[in-house]
């Protein structure tokens, strides 16, 4: 391997490490919240509009109320994955169609990082503790209502 091949290695693996240490203690706190409704439920969302809150997610937390979640906002369609690095608590996670419909439902572990993606291009990401979505029997086709357009 060349010298400048290590150089390069090492400030890649260096750049890594920081941004990954930024990350690793950090917790959204004081994002603004949405109410959304399903069916009979309320959900208390709060919103992960901007690439910061998007990055921290869920990171650092040890519990979640009942009913509240994190709602996930992308400025284009795509298929944006998700992955439950530094997340103490296991979640399900919706991706959600412009329209409001659950596209399909993930249930995630705590600290891995598998990778969970929608089956189709979609803006919006639902995030609840784990079995939420199945407890209530709220299955992929089912509305979410509420979702702030941008």
């Amino acid at each position: 391997m060349s010298t400048s091949t290590k150089v390069l290695r090492n400030i890649f693996a260096s750049a890594l490490l920081i941004s990954s240490s930024i990350v690793l203690g950090q917790v959204n706190t004081g994002l603004p919240t949405v109410e959304l409704k399903t069916g009979i439920y309320r959900i208390q969302a709060e919103l992960a509009d901007t690439p910061k809150a998007r990055e921290v997610g869920l990171m650092n937390r040890t519990s979640m109320p009942t009913n509240s979640g994190m709602l996930f906002i992308f400025e284009q369609k795509a298929g944006h994955c998700f992955w439950m690095n530094n997340t103490k608590i296991p979640l399900s996670i919706a991706f959600i169609a412009d329209d409001g419909r659950i596209v399909n439902i993930e249930e995630m572990q705590a600290e891995t990082t598998n990778n969970h993606c929608p089956k189709a291009a979609v803006r919006y990401a639902l995030e609840m503790n784990k079995q939420w979505f199945a407890e209530r029997v709220i299955v992929p086709g089912t509305f979410i209502t509420g979702l702030p357009k941008r």
